[in-house]
């Protein structure tokens, strides 16, 4: 086992404990803020569709854009929210859980939105977030009983079931604090450098960023 996937294991049992409180309102609010747009990035939609037409509508190509652009931008808040050291880790962690929640779910959206799917419906925005936990993390769900289905199962639901709202939201939570915490850890316990820091979290935001990317592209399948 690697000391990255050691540290998300013993870091996900206590974050699963303290997200249960706030994360459905953290959740609720990265999404409307993803779908609605925040300062200088345009809501989900808008920005897919922007993307759409730069490529003549092929659907395919927009999405692989809308993909790239976000590994770029989540590489570069991970590093600037990476940099300080042990000193600034307790501000700077939960800004960079609020920006990966932000981007990824921008993300996510979008490509739901271009493969059809209505963002005001709230079946699809537990399907968005299912998303963002990540193929691996969403079969372990579902085998533990913890997920009812895959996100397409469950944006394609006859009905909307409110108790998952929280449930997905919590583990939403739980696997983003996870993340940040086990790069953290290993980037200040290997180096105690600030900037291999700051390099740690551009290759690990960006990479989990692109691996949620391909699975909602792949899993969210056309509507249209």
């Amino acid at each position: 086992m690697g000391a990255g996937n050691l540290v998300g294991k013993l870091a996900r049992p206590v974050a699963r404990r303290k997200a249960p409180g706030a994360a459905a309102n953290f959740v609720r609010q990265a999404f409307d803020r993803a779908v609605d747009g925040a300062g200088p990035l345009r809501g989900a939609a808008p920005s897919a569709d922007r993307r759409l037409a730069e490529h003549d509508g092929n659907v395919d190509k927009a999405i692989g854009a809308l993909v790239d652009s976000h590994v770029r931008m989540a590489g570069a808040q991970g590093f600037v929210t990476n940099l300080g050291g042990l000193i600034t880790m307790a501000v700077t962690i939960p800004a960079n859980i609020s920006g990966l929640a932000l981007l990824q779910c921008h993300l996510v959206a979008g490509i739901a939105h271009l493969r059809g799917y209505d963002l005001d419906d709230p079946r699809v925005r537990n399907a968005v977030l299912a998303c963002m936990l990540g193929e691996d993390s969403v079969k372990s769900l579902i085998k533990k009983k913890k997920l009812p289905s895959r996100p397409m199962a469950i944006a394609t639901a006859p009905s909307h079931d409110p108790g998952l709202d929280s449930q997905i939201a919590s583990e939403v939570t739980a696997e983003l604090i996870t993340r940040v915490a086990g790069k953290r850890t290993i980037a200040m316990i290997g180096r105690r450098m600030p900037v291999v820091g700051g390099g740690v979290g551009a290759v690990s935001d960006g990479y989990s960023t692109y691996q949620i990317g391909k699975y909602a592209a792949k899993e969210l399948r056309s509507r249209k």
